[in-house]
């Protein structure tokens, strides 16, 4: 049973490290949770209750810092939904596309999705831009959340 516990931990953890620059996983709650099966698979010996709570509230503060910058930069530009939902569809999309594809693709999904929504390329280039913005800061505060859990994670189990 331990070994499975360790293999689903394993995972779980692999899933939201990936999680945290892929925008179709819940990167920050698939850590989370691969780090509380860890904590588990050792009856939680080292990590209790209290670094357990910690690093759920990181993973919420890191889903919930996701969302915030996507609408600050969306909303900081005048973005219309539909370019904020088009960068998401565009960095999906540019993981194809190597490093190049993960630039450009959240901007021409946004830029898209605006331009869906009105016909003004100037005001679909502006909110192309601020939609791409928000989804990179949104993704460096995950990675930076995601991986201050694992060291916080690794501190309190080795040390």
């Amino acid at each position: 049973m331990t070994l499975l516990t360790w293999l689903l931990a394993a995972l779980l953890v692999i899933a939201g490290l990936a999680g945290l620059v892929l925008p179709a996983l819940p990167g920050p709650l698939l850590l989370f949770a691969g780090l509380w099966a860890a904590a588990w698979a050792e009856g939680f010996a080292y990590v209790g209750a209290k670094t357990l709570i910690v690093l759920g509230g990181m993973a919420a503060l890191a889903s919930l810092a996701d969302f915030i910058a996507g609408a600050f930069g969306a909303r900081r530009y005048g973005a219309s939904p539909r370019s904020v939902a088009g960068a998401a569809i565009g960095a999906v999309v540019g993981l194809f596309f190597g490093l190049a594809g993960l630039l450009l693709g959240p901007f021409i999904g946004a830029l898209l999705g605006e331009l869906s929504a009105r016909r003004d390329l100037l005001a679909a280039g502006r909110a192309g831009w601020g939609a791409t913005i928000g989804l990179v800061l949104g993704t460096a505060a995950k990675v930076a959340l995601g991986f201050m859990m694992v060291a916080l994670f690794l501190t309190v189990r080795f040390l």
